[in-house]
């Protein structure tokens, strides 16, 4: 266990690994961190869009109450989800990370944020803004369901997924 942050993602998986049942789930380390925070931690809120960022700029506007969003980009490369201006209002908000299945731009702003925030690759180009996704749903994230009410812990060891809090040590 790290004991500057309290948990350890590698602890949880060997208290967790007989777990069959979907309670608890890695992420797939597919996903580079690029905010200020590699470890953060909390309940999930979900958006699910596709290279539209709508969903993602009306969550972070909102109070994140130390939240972690999940982003189902559907896995595009196309176009950022987040950057840094939004990025910005979610640690102004209080979000305590970001995750998009997808890519993200102004790396070197994120860098600077007190958030966690993970993703695909980067892309500069921005998305558009239709009003097009949902939020509060079940969400697929590389092969991994995603419900808002999860909680999510990520370290540098990766991201793990549980349907209810773990014991903090």
């Amino acid at each position: 266990m790290d004991s500057s942050t309290g948990f350890s993602t590698c602890d949880f998986c060997d208290a967790h690994k007989a777990d069959h049942s979907g309670k608890f789930q890695v992420l797939a380390p597919v996903f580079k961190d690029f905010g200020g925070r590699c470890v953060f931690h909390g309940p999930v809120l979900t958006v699910k869009c596709y290279e539209d960022n709508s969903h993602v700029k009306q969550a972070v506007e909102s109070a994140g109450q130390g939240r972690v969003l999940v982003v189902d980009g559907g896995g595009s490369l196309r176009r950022a989800l987040l950057g840094g201006n939004l990025a910005a209002a979610a640690a102004r908000h209080g979000w305590a990370g970001v995750v998009v299945d997808g890519c993200v731009r102004d790396s070197a702003e994120m860098a600077a944020l007190p958030i966690g925030i993970r993703a695909l690759a980067l892309n500069p180009m921005p998305t558009l803004r239709a009003d097009q996704g949902q939020t509060g749903g079940a969400v697929l994230i590389q092969g991994t369901v995603v419900h808002t009410g999860d909680w999510l812990y990520a370290d540098a060891d990766g991201m793990v997924l549980s349907r209810e809090a773990l014991h903090l040590s």
